[in-house]
């Protein structure tokens, strides 16, 4: 009586059309389809080997073969006692021969393969009587994936059947999945590790790691270099000697009690002491213990680089973005160029909007500080208590909501290239005395500090307000304007660069056009008059903002009067071939009061459709005697 999965594979045979009185298995790979194939599955077959040795190693002279299949059913490795081996070759039990059940009928290799589950064959539960004198033993063997990728056998005469047999086959079956999982850990952790040197390698900062007892158990190459060391050197000792860092603060950070970040402290090397912005982090295990620390190490020079790229400290116009051809506009931009050559402070004059920012920029990239930071601020538009430590930084608990390490000012962030001081003019006299004493000493020192530290910096001024006035006045010192006064250059108000307006009118009908996917390629003639006579008070920025609107209006290729502002159309009514016209100033000063009507007293709209800051609206204001409740 056969047992219903022997059955059921005599029927699979059966419907297969298997010879059962087959004396051989009829299909044998050649050698080189059979190297093939050993090659395919290496992997796991180097597993496999030592487990059929040790398998032969317990039944070695007691008739039995152990032997190993693919995926497919053909055997790839056949050991055992040299008769046996040789009786058992008699029927194709070798390398290369398929032993699957639709070429060997029912066999334990083939049977398992298809019930993917280990059995024992018996004799007679053979399907062909080439194998009728044989009892077989095989499990499945499976990758850690779970895929069958093969089978181990144990084969032996019938007579010496035991039923532990199959308990070692599934045994060893289990010991060659375990071993590939466990390779399989070894090479992902493995791999794991690569990845992370490549990590920590490609991390521009320095990164050292330590164990629970602050031991150093790794850091990268840009540790090594910033402390002065070698791996193998720090590796294994104390965090503290290769910082060389003491104090509370130190041990509580390699502790593991707290963490910071970016926080400028001093660390010992073999090169002296450095200064270095340090973030650490405490490794936590599952009870919530220090298991170790993570520090990020940073050269102050190198965040201050990263903090001005990305704050955007870099000049980007140069002199090509001067666009005028006015004697008296090109005779500054030779005094500009000249003054790029040195290093002397420099003062820009000229009302807002001319371009005494973009000038700097340009001064900047043509000087030797080109590849340096460009830092400008704005002195009339920082609070006055809050100038002191945009310029010159401060340190922790300087004052209420200071952040923890403190933070450089504009100074120590332009060092190695340019500040430009805009708006000089507004500085807060209390202010210029330590403006003019870091000029002197060329070193800042922060507020609440008392270190005082060297900055390389170039200056450049500007101001829309006659600074020597202001000093008669008592609201500019004298020695510091003297100080700032090295190189002094003159940017003309548009109004008297008539012979430009036509220039820079269709400079930004280009730029700007191309910007904004709008192309006008044409100006009707009525528009000339009316912007050569507009007296323009926010000069070259105030046209270039009235490009922009009209590109916003002009719907064909033609630029129009209706695509004006309204207080540059009104100037028609004074074109009227009259001789009557209002001298300039009066004209701006209507122009003022129309804006201030038009837009209810908002001072902050009046000032952005003139291109003016507030500031310069409220010195022109006060100079027309102009008044404004709302605001």
């Amino acid at each position: 009586m056969l047992r219903p999965i022997v059955r059921e594979s005599w029927e699979r045979c059966r419907r297969a059309g298997v010879n059962p009185y087959q004396k051989v298995v009829p299909t044998v790979l050649d050698p080189e389809a059979l190297a093939a194939r050993r090659e395919k599955n290496r992997e796991w077959l180097e597993i496999a080997r030592p487990v059929m040795e040790t398998l032969y190693r317990f039944v070695a002279g007691s008739g039995f073969v152990v032997a190993v299949a693919d995926c497919e059913g053909y055997l790839l490795e056949v050991i055992g006692d040299p008769e046996v081996v040789q009786a058992i070759a008699k029927g194709n039990f070798i390398p290369g021969a398929d032993w699957s059940e639709l070429s060997a009928g029912t066999n334990s290799v083939g049977t398992a393969l298809i019930m993917n589950q280990p059995l024992q064959i018996f004799s007679y539960e053979h399907y062909c009587i080439c194998s009728h004198r044989w009892t077989c033993s095989a499990a499945p063997i499976h990758d850690p994936d779970g895929n069958l990728i093969g089978v181990l056998d144990m084969t032996g005469s019938f007579e010496k059947v035991h039923p532990h047999t199959l308990g070692m086959v599934v045994a060893g079956a289990d010991a060659i999945e375990r071993q590939m999982a466990m390779k399989r850990a070894w090479r992902e952790r493995d791999l794991a590790n690569r990845v992370r040197e490549a990590l920590m390698e490609s991390i521009s900062e320095g990164i050292l790691a330590t164990d629970c007892c602050q031991r150093v158990i790794h850091m990268n190459q840009e540790a090594v270099r910033l402390l002065g060391t070698k791996k193998e050197r720090a590796v294994g000792v104390d965090v503290r000697k290769v910082l060389g860092g003491e104090g509370a603060d130190w041990e509580a950070i390699v502790s593991g009690q707290k963490f910071i970040t970016d926080r400028e402290l001093d660390v010992t090397t073999p090169f002296g002491t450095v200064k270095l912005t340090v973030t650490s982090r405490p490794i936590r295990g599952n009870d919530g213990q220090c298991e170790g620390i993570v520090m990020v190490l940073n050269e102050i020079t190198r965040a201050r680089k990263l903090t001005q790229r990305m704050s955007g400290a870099v000049a980007r116009l140069t002199f090509d973005d001067m666009v005028g051809e006015d004697p008296k506009f090109r005779e500054s931009l030779r005094l500009a160029r000249a003054a790029a050559s040195s290093d002397s402070t420099v003062l820009l004059l000229g009302e807002s909007g001319t371009g005494k920012d973009i000038l700097a920029q340009a001064i900047h990239n043509a000087s030797q500080r080109a590849k340096g930071p460009f830092v400008a601020i704005n002195c009339g538009a920082i609070p006055r208590d809050l100038i002191g430590s945009e310029l010159f930084g401060y340190t922790e608990g300087a004052f209420t909501g200071a952040r923890k390490g403190g933070s450089p000012g504009k100074f120590e962030l332009a060092d190695g290239g340019t500040i430009f001081l805009d708006e000089i003019g507004d500085m807060p006299l209390e202010l210029q005395t330590t403006l003019l004493r870091v000029l002197e000493q060329k070193a800042i020192t922060r507020i609440g500090g008392s270190t005082v530290l060297p900055v390389n910096v170039r200056v450049i001024a500007a101001t829309n307000r006659d600074l020597a006035a202001e000093v008669e006045r008592g609201n500019f010192r004298r020695d510091l304007y003297y100080r700032l006064n090295v190189v002094t250059i003159r940017l003309i108000p548009l109004r008297e660069r008539q012979g430009d307006i036509e220039l820079l009118l269709w400079h930004f009908l280009e730029r700007l056009g191309k910007r904004m996917g709008k192309h006008v390629l044409s100006v009707d003639e009525r528009v000339w008059p009316l912007v050569k006579a507009y007296p323009w008070p926010g000069n070259v920025r105030e046209l270039q903002n009235v490009v922009e609107r009209a590109l916003h209006l002009a719907g064909g290729p033609t630029l129009r009067p209706e695509h004006l502002p309204e207080e540059i159309r009104r100037v028609q009514n004074n074109l009227q071939a009259r001789k009557d016209l209002l001298p300039v100033p009066d004209y701006e000063k209507q122009v003022i009061l129309k804006l201030l009507e038009e837009n209810k007293g908002n001072l902050s709209r009046v000032a952005n459709q003139l291109g003016i800051a507030r500031t310069t609206l409220y010195r022109r204001m006060a100079k027309y005697g102009l008044r404004c409740d709302r605001d």
